[in-house]
C-alpha cells in the first residue's frame, strides 16, 4: 500500500522524466528535418532550377542523387566519429556541415557551385541519418523506443513538407531568386539545432563504454521513471558491454573506441551477429527499392504525367503528399509499440504493393488514351488517389520501421558503425532510384517503372516475412538472444526465441509475473 503511495506521489516527477526523455529525442531528431527539407524542396527547385541555368535531364538526376552518393562517405566515417567524440557532439557536427552545405546553395551563382553545396550538404545528411536513430534508441526505453526511435523519420517527413510549401511559396518570387530562396532556408534548422544540442544529455550507453558509468547513471536518473529502473538500466548497459556491475573501469583512450568493430561484423561474425546484419541492412537496401524516392523526388513530373498542368497546382498537389507522408507516420508512432513491428511493416507493404500496380495502370492508361477520352479521366483519378495511398502506406511502416529495427537490432558494441552501415546502403539505394528514375521511365514508360517497383516491393515482403524477428518490447541489450536461432529454427517454433515478457524487469528490478 506504501509503495502505491510512493508511486502516485512521485506520479509528476515520474511524468517529467518520461516527458524529458521525449524532449531529449525530439531535439536529436531535428536534425533529420535538414534531410528531409532538402528531399522536399528540391522536388520543386529542379524545376526552376532547370530553367534559371539551362540544364538538360542528366544533369538534374545528378543533382537530385548527388545528396546521397555524399551521404554515403558520410554515414561511413559518422560511426567512428560518434564512438569517438559522442552522439551529442556528432548530432552538432553534423549540423554545421549541413549548414555550409545550405549557405552555399543558396549563394550559387552556377551549376558548379549549386553542385558542390549539394555534396557539402550530402555529408550532413549522412551523418544526421545515423545518429539520431542511434540517439534516441539508445535514450529511450524499451517501452518507448519503438516511438522514440521513429521520431527521425517523423522529421524527415515534417522536413519535406516544409520543402513542399517553400516551394509554393518562393515561387512567386522572381526566377533568380525563388529556388536560391528554397535551398538556402534550410540553413535555419541547422542553427536552432546548433542551440537546442546544448540542453541534451549525452547517450548513457556511449559514457558506459568510454567507462563513465557515473555520468551515465546521472542520465538515467533523469530519463528513468524510478532509480530502481535507473540502476537496472546501467547494470544491463554493462553486461552487454563486457563490463560486471560493480567493476571499476578505465576510461579508454579514444583510439580504441569503436577499435575491431569492422571486423567482428564482416570477417568473423558470430551466427547472431550475421543474422542482424542481414536483417538491419537487407531492410535499408529495399526501403528505397519500393520507389518512395521517384514518388517524393519526382512527384511534380508524376503530376504532371497524371493529367496536372499547372505548375501552381503541381506544387499544391506536392503539398499533400507532404501532408500526407506527415499525419501517417505521427499515426505510425502511435501503433509501432502496440502493434509490433512486424505486423505494422507487413501491413505497410501490402499497402505499397497495391498501389504501386495501381498507379502503374493508372499512368500507363493515361499515357497511352487521348486527353479527353473517359478512360483517361477514370485513370487520372486513380493515378493521383494511388499516390497518396502510397505515401500513406510506406510512412505507415517501412518508413519509420527502417530506421527504428535496424537502430535497435545491433548489439551496444556494433550499434554506431553498423547503424552507419546501414545508412550508406540506404543513401547508396537512394541515390540509384533518384540518379535513374527519369532515365527508367523514358525506357520503360513510367507505368512500367512503377511495375517494377511493385515487383520488388513484393521481394522486400517475403525478405522481411523470413528473416526479420519481432523486437517490440524488448530490451535493447537482450535483442541479440532474439537472433541465437537459425532462421529456420525460428519459422519452426516462433515461440522458442521469443523472449518471455515475464522475464522482463519492471521499473523497480522485479520480473513481472
Amino acid at each position: 500500500m506504501g509503495e502505491e503511495e510512493e508511486r502516485n506521489g512521485n506520479g509528476k516527477t515520474e511524468g517529467r522524466k518520461s516527458r524529458y526523455a521525449v524532449a531529449c529525442s525530439i531535439i536529436g531528431s531535428v536534425i533529420s528535418i535538414l534531410m528531409g527539407y532538402d528531399t522536399g524542396v528540391m522536388s520543386g527547385a529542379m524545376l526552376f532550377i532547370k530553367e534559371d541555368l539551362n540544364t538538360n535531364d542528366t544533369q538534374i538526376q545528378v543533382l537530385a542523387g548527388i545528396l546521397n552518393v555524399c551521404a554515403l562517405v558520410g554515414s561511413l566515417t559518422a560511426g567512428r566519429v560518434s564512438d569517438w567524440v559522442g552522439r551529442r557532439l556528432t548530432i552538432s557536427l553534423a549540423a554545421c556541415i549541413f549548414l555550409a552545405g545550405s549557405v552555399l546553395m543558396g549563394l550559387a551563382p552556377n551549376f558548379a557551385t549549386l553542385l558542390t553545396g549539394r555534396c557539402v550538404a550530402g555529408v550532413g545528411v549522412g551523418y544526421a541519418l545515423m545518429i539520431a536513430p542511434v540517439y534516441a534508441t539508445e535514450i529511450a526505453s524499451a517501452e518507448t523506443r519503438g516511438s522514440l526511435s521513429s521520431l527521425p523519420e517523423i522529421c524527415i517527413s515534417f522536413g519535406i513538407l516544409l520543402g513542399y510549401v517553400a516551394n509554393y511559396l518562393f515561387a512567386k518570387l522572381p526566377l533568380i531568386y525563388g529556388w536560391r530562396a528554397m535551398l538556402g532556408l534550410g540553413a535555419l534548422p541547422s542553427v536552432v539545432l546548433a542551440v537546442g544540442v546544448l540542453a541534451m544529455p549525452e547517450s548513457p550507453r556511449w559514457l558506459v563504454m568510454q567507462g563513465r558509468g557515473d555520468e551515465a547513471l546521472v542520465v538515467l536518473r533523469r530519463v528513468c521513471e524510478t532509480a530502481g529502473e535507473a540502476d537496472l538500466r546501467l547494470a544491463e548497459i554493462k553486461t552487454a558491454a563486457g563490463l560486471a556491475d560493480g567493476a571499476a573501469v578505465g576510461t579508454p583512450s579514444p583510439g580504441s573506441v569503436g577499435k575491431g568493430v569492422w571486423k567482428e561484423m564482416f570477417l568473423h561474425p558470430t551466427p547472431p551477429v550475421r543474422r542482424i546484419l542481414v536483417a538491419a541492412l537487407g531492410l535499408h537496401f529495399f526501403q528505397h527499392l519500393t520507389g518512395i524516392d521517384a514518388m517524393v523526388l519526382y512527384s511534380p513530373r508524376i503530376f504532371k504525367a497524371a493529367g496536372i498542368a499547372s505548375r501552381n497546382e503541381v506544387l499544391a498537389a506536392t503539398i499533400g503528399v507532404g501532408v500526407t507522408k506527415t499525419v501517417f507516420i505521427l499515426t505510425a508512432i502511435l501503433l509501432v509499440d502496440r502493434v509490433g513491428r512486424r505486423r505494422l511493416y507487413l501491413s505497410s507493404l501490402a499497402g505499397i504493393i497495391v498501389s504501386l500496380a495501381c498507379l502503374g495502370l493508372g499512368l500507363t492508361v493515361v499515357e497511352h488514351t487521348t486527353p479527353h477520352h473517359h478512360a483517361a479521366r477514370w485513370a487520372v483519378v486513380l493515378a493521383i488517389t494511388t499516390v497518396f495511398t502510397f505515401v500513406a502506406s510506406f510512412s505507415i511502416g517501412v518508413g519509420p520501421i527502417t530506421w527504428t529495427y535496424s537502430s535497435e537490432v545491433y548489439p551496444l558494441r556494433l550499434r554506431a558503425q553498423g547503424a552507419s552501415v546501414g545508412v550508406a546502403i540506404n543513401r547508396l539505394m537512394n541515390a540509384a532510384v533518384s540518379m535513374t528514375f527519369v532515365t527508367l521511365y523514358k525506357a520503360v514508360t513510367i507505368g512500367g517503372a512503377f511495375f517494377l517497383f511493385t515487383g520488388l516491393a513484393v521481394v522486400a515482403a517475403v525478405f522481411f516475412y523470413f528473416l526479420c524477428p519481432e523486437t517490440q518490447g524488448r530490451p535493447l541489450e537482450e535483442i541479440e538472444e532474439v537472433f541465437s536461432r537459425g532462421w529456420r529454427a525460428r519459422l519452426s517454433s516462433p515461440a522458442a526465441v521469443e523472449l518471455p515478457v515475464s522475464a522482463i524487469p519492471d521499473g523497480n528490478g522485479k520480473a513481472q509475473q
